[in-house]
C-alpha cells in the first residue's frame, strides 16, 4: 500500500465497498489505531492527536456504517467480532506486524477484543471512558438476541425509503439533541464525516442499522476469560460523567465493581478526568497528558521491533 501523507484520506478496499479514515503523523512512526464510539467517526479524534507525542503515525478509522466507510451489504448484521475483523483487514492492508490501538466506548470494547484475539499484534491499549469488556446477563441475552434480530427482520420489510434530507443547521440540531454533552465544536467535528451534502440538504452518512441491539454477547465468564488474553500495556481513562453512556444496558451496572476490581488485579493504569463521555473530543486537554506519557513509556522506550505503515 502506497505510503500516505499526514493528513491525507485512508481508503482500504474491504469484499463490499471501502473502510476510510484519516492518518496523521511521521511516514515512519510508531502505528496507532484510533477506533471511535458508536454513531461518532474518525473526527472524534481530530482534536486529542495534534496534542499528541509526535513520534506516532496515528490512523483513525470510520468504522463500517460510520463517516464515509461503506455500509455492509443487506442482511448483514453489526456486531464487534466483525468490526474486530474489519481492523484486522485495515491492519493487513497497512502491512502492520506489531502497533497500539486507542479505543474510544464502543471502540474500546472492538480494540479489547481484537488485543485478546491478537496478543502478538499489540504493545499498547488505551481504553477512552471504557472497560474494554462489558458483559450481558445471562438472563437478558435470549431477548437482546430476539430484539436485534426482530429490528433487523422488520427494517427489511420496509419498502425502499428515502434518507431523510436536512438542513445543516437541523441536522446539527439534531446531532446535539441526540448527544447533549457534545460541545458545540465537536458536534461541527462529527459533522465533517457524519453529514453527506446531497440535493435539497444534507442526509446522515451513518448506517441506520447500527441503531440495532447488538446480537452477539459475551457473559461475565467469558469477558473475564478475553481480558486474561491480553498481553498488552493497557492505560484506561475514565471520565467523571460518562458511565451512564459507556453502559448499553441498564442491566450491566452489576458488573461494573466486578470489571474494576479485575482491572485492579491486572495492575492495568486506571485514571479518571472530569468531564462527559467525549470528553476526549470536547476537552482533548484533560486526556493528552496521561496517554502521551503512557505511549512514551510503554512504546518509544522499547525498540522499534516490527512496526510498518
Amino acid at each position: 500500500m502506497a505510503v500516505l501523507r499526514s493528513g491525507a484520506e485512508l481508503s482500504v478496499p474491504v469484499p463490499w465497498g471501502q473502510i476510510r479514515g484519516k492518518v496523521w503523523g511521521p511516514d515512519h512512526g510508531r502505528p496507532v489505531l484510533c477506533v471511535h464510539g458508536w454513531a461518532d467517526n474518525c473526527g472524534a479524534f481530530k482534536a486529542l492527536i495534534p496534542l499528541l507525542p509526535k513520534e506516532f503515525r496515528f490512523v483513525a478509522l470510520d468504522l463500517p456504517g460510520h463517516g464515509l466507510s461503506s455500509h455492509r451489504p443487506p442482511g448483514v448484521f453489526y456486531s464487534f467480532p466483525a468490526y474486530v475483523a474489519d481492523v484486522r483487514r485495515v491492519v493487513d492492508a497497512l502491512q502492520l506486524r506489531r502497533f497500539s490501538i486507542i479505543g474510544h466506548s464502543m471502540g474500546g470494547e472492538i480494540a479489547a477484543l481484537f488485543t485478546a484475539l491478537y496478543p502478538d499484534m499489540v504493545d499498547a491499549l488505551v481504553l477512552l471512558d471504557s472497560f474494554g469488556f462489558l458483559p450481558t446477563d445471562t438472563e437478558e441475552v435470549s431477548r437482546l438476541m430476539r430484539q436485534g434480530m426482530d429490528e433487523m427482520l422488520q427494517f427489511e420489510k420496509k419498502t425502499e425509503e428515502k434518507r431523510r434530507v436536512y438542513s445543516y443547521e437541523t441536522a446539527v440540531q439534531r446531532l446535539s439533541a441526540a448527544n447533549p454533552t457534545l460541545s458545540e465544536r465537536s458536534v461541527h467535528v462529527l459533522s465533517e464525516r457524519g453529514l453527506l451534502q446531497t440535493e435539497g440538504g444534507f442526509v446522515f452518512s451513518r448506517d441506520l442499522r447500527v441503531n440495532f441491539k447488538n446480537i452477539v454477547r459475551l457473559s461475565l465468564e467469558q469477558s473475564l476469560d478475553l481480558q486474561s488474553r491480553i498481553q498488552a500495556s493497557v492505560l484506561i481513562i475514565l471520565a467523571a460523567g460518562g458511565s451512564d453512556r459507556m453502559l448499553s444496558e441498564p442491566a450491566q451496572n452489576k458488573f461494573t465493581s466486578t470489571l474494576r476490581q479485575c482491572l485492579q488485579d491486572k495492575k492495568y493504569t486506571v485514571v479518571t478526568v472530569p468531564g462527559d463521555h467525549h470528553v476526549h473530543l470536547n476537552d482533548p486537554e484533560a486526556v493528552a497528558p496521561f496517554v502521551s506519557n503512557f505511549l512514551r513509556t510503554k512504546v518509544l522506550s522499547r525498540p522499534t521491533g516490527e512496526h510498518k505503515l
